[in-house]
C-alpha cells in the first residue's frame, strides 16, 4: 500500500507570509522570521512534502520569490512543489532552478491548458500539481482562479474532465469555504472530481488540529492532507501530530528521529 502524506503550504505575498482564512490574507512575518520560527531542516523530518505559493495580489515579483524558495529549500529534504501565477515555462523552470521539485499551476489549469500541456511535456507529468479552488454557492460548488477572485461557470466535473487523461500528476483540492476556519476539510468536495479520478488526491482548507489530518488520511480517495495555518503547528506540533497518527495505524511514513538527526548534521557538515 502506498503511504499518505501531510504536506505544509506556505503562502508568499511580496516579502511576507500569510495567513488565510477564506481568501482574506493577513501578514505574519518576513522569510526570517519564518526561519526563526519554522526550521525546514528540522520540519521536513516530520512533513512529506512543502508547497510554497505566491499568492501576491498585485504585481508578482518572480526573482523575490525564487530567492525566498532558495533560502526556504536550503536544508529541506523534502520535496517541494512551488506557484503562483506561472505564466510560461522559462518561469517554471525557474521554480525549479530555486528548488522546487514540482510546480503548482491554478489559474492556469483553467485557462491555459496548452501550458500545463507543454509545462508537463517539458519537465513530467509527475512535476505538475494541479490547484482547484472550490466555493459553495447554494447547492453547488464552483472553481474560482486568478486568487479567488474569478468565479468559472463550468461545472467542476465539467472544468476538470480533460485533466484525466493524465496532463497533471496530482490534483490540489481546496475548499475556499474552510480556508483557515480550523473547522475540519470539506469531505463534499470529493464528489466533485469527475468519474474515474485516478490521480493522486491531496486536500486541503480547514485543518485545526491533528484530528482533522487523520480525519481527511482515513478518506479512501485522499491521497495527502494539506495544512497552510502557520500558528496551528508551531514548535513540535507537526512532530506530535505525525507520531499521534502513526500510533493510530494511519499509513505514514515512519521516520526515525535519531537517524533524521544523523543524517542532517551528516549533510550539514557537523561532525
Amino acid at each position: 500500500m502506498l503511504k499518505k502524506r501531510i504536506i505544509f503550504t506556505l503562502l508568499f505575498d511580496n516579502g511576507q507570509f500569510m495567513l488565510s482564512r477564506n481568501f482574506r490574507l493577513q501578514k505574519v512575518g518576513n522569510l526570517d522570521w519564518l526561519q526563526r520560527n519554522y526550521n525546514f531542516a528540522d520540519v521536513a523530518f516530520f512533513i512529506d512534502e512543502l508547497i510554497v505559493l505566491d499568492v501576491s495580489r498585485g504585481e508578482r515579483d518572480q526573482e523575490a520569490f525564487c530567492s525566498a524558495l532558495a533560502r526556504i529549500s536550503e536544508g529541506c529534504f523534502a520535496p517541494i512543489a512551488a506557484g503562483g501565477g506561472i505564466s510560461s515555462v522559462d518561469h517554471a523552470k525557474a521554480l525549479l532552478r530555486a528548488g522546487a521539485d514540482k510546480v503548482v499551476l491554478n489559474t492556469a489549469l483553467m485557462e491555459q491548458p496548452d501550458l500545463v500541456r507543454d509545462i508537463a511535456r517539458e519537465f513530467g507529468q509527475q512535476c505538475v500539481v494541479g490547484s482547484v479552488d472550490v466555493k459553495r454557492n447554494g447547492d453547488d460548488y464552483n472553481i474560482y482562479v486568478r486568487d479567488g477572485s474569478q468565479k468559472l461557470e463550468t461545472p467542476v466535473r465539467e472544468a476538470l474532465g480533460w485533466h484525466v487523461d493524465g496532463t497533471v500528476g496530482e490534483i490540489y483540492l481546496n475548499s475556499i469555504d474552510r480556508d483557515g476556519t480550523g473547522q475540519g476539510y470539506d469531505f463534499n468536495t470529493l464528489d466533485l472530481l469527475p468519474e474515474g479520478w485516478s490521480l493522486p488526491v491531496i486536500l486541503a482548507g480547514g485543518v485545526g488540529n491533528a484530528k482533522h489530518f487523520a480525519e481527511g488520511l482515513a478518506h479512501d480517495h485522499v491521497d495527502a492532507v494539506a495544512t497552510a495555518h502557520l500558528f496551528n503547528f508551531v514548535g513540535d506540533g507537526l512532530k506530535k501530530a505525525r507520531h499521534a497518527l502513526l500510533d493510530n495505524g494511519t499509513e505514514l511514513a515512519a521516520w526515525d528521529d535519531i537517524g533524521s538527526v544523523n543524517l542532517r548534521r551528516h549533510l550539514e557538515g557537523v561532525q
